[in-house]
């Protein structure tokens, strides 16, 4: 079983800190570029998914190589954090949610391309094979030591992918509660693909900072912005910290279908 635990933390994190102490930078080189990682503690990794300082906009957050490099410390318990928007009225802002599974549509990266590792320089043509969801893409095992890190049960919900950069209109949040969907945001979905792939477990958390589509639009002012970055940030900190310090890697739930055939011969 891999060792090591990883925490991937977005927008309210751009300056390479996680409870208020600063972590030291270590380069991780991948088939698709170097990518630093900041330790927290032996055997346990921050991956700021904008950078540091915050430069990488949702469509140009290098996806591929963020998996590869959490795969090379030999990450076995992965969680994944987001800022969100809310379409599901009962459930509440500023405090933890857990995704309990997965709507992503269209299985692409930002970029265009299939969201898989299984490309070349990681692979050569023929390698790889087809992610067999036989628990699905979160770790229940990982989703209970979730909740008893924070101390009991926390509110669940069907995570909606949304390409960004920008915000969903209207008629775009109203059919992604048609289709199930009770919170969305532009990130987190091509993580959770990609480690899966990779076969390391992964628990996702993520906090609301608004209710989408269930009123009319108003303009939110940057310090609102930022404020509510603030509340998501203090919401989720300890957390990050708890299963930074405490969890324990578990066996991955699915498995690659690999096929026995080299199609380059064909």
């Amino acid at each position: 079983m891999k060792p090591a635990r990883a925490v991937i933390l977005g927008s309210a994190w751009g300056e390479g800190r996680l409870g208020g102490r600063l972590l030291a930078p270590v380069t991780v080189e991948t088939p698709f570029g170097s990518v630093t990682l900041h330790r927290y503690a032996a055997d346990a990794w921050v991956l700021f998914r904008h950078g540091v300082p915050h430069r990488w906009l949702p469509h140009r957050i290098p996806y591929r190589a963020h998996a590869a490099a959490l795969a090379a410390v030999g990450c076995g318990a992965l969680l994944v954090t987001s800022s969100v928007g809310v379409l599901d009225p009962a459930l509440p802002l500023d405090r933890p949610i857990l995704v309990d599974d997965l709507l992503m549509l269209d299985n692409r990266l930002p970029d265009g391309t299939a969201a898989t590792i299984f490309v070349e320089p990681f692979c050569r043509p023929g390698e790889g094979g087809h992610l067999v969801l036989d628990e699905g893409l979160f770790s229940r095992a990982l989703a209970e030591q979730v909740e008893a890190l924070a101390g009991g049960p926390l509110p669940r919900a069907v995570f909606g992918y949304a390409q960004g950069p920008r915000n969903k209109t209207a008629a775009e949040n109203a059919a992604f509660r048609l289709l199930g969907a009770q919170v969305n945001s532009m990130t987190l979905a091509p993580e959770v693909v990609l480690a899966a792939e990779l076969e390391i477990p992964v628990a996702a958390v993520v906090v609301g900072h608004k209710y989408s589509g269930t009123g009319p639009r108003t303009r939110v002012a940057r310090d609102e912005i930022n404020a509510a970055l603030g509340e998501g940030r203090a919401a989720l900190d300890g957390l990050a910290r708890a299963f930074l310090e405490r969890a324990r890697p578990v066996a991955p739930g699915n498995r690659i279908y690999r096929y026995p055939v080299d199609f380059r011969a064909g």
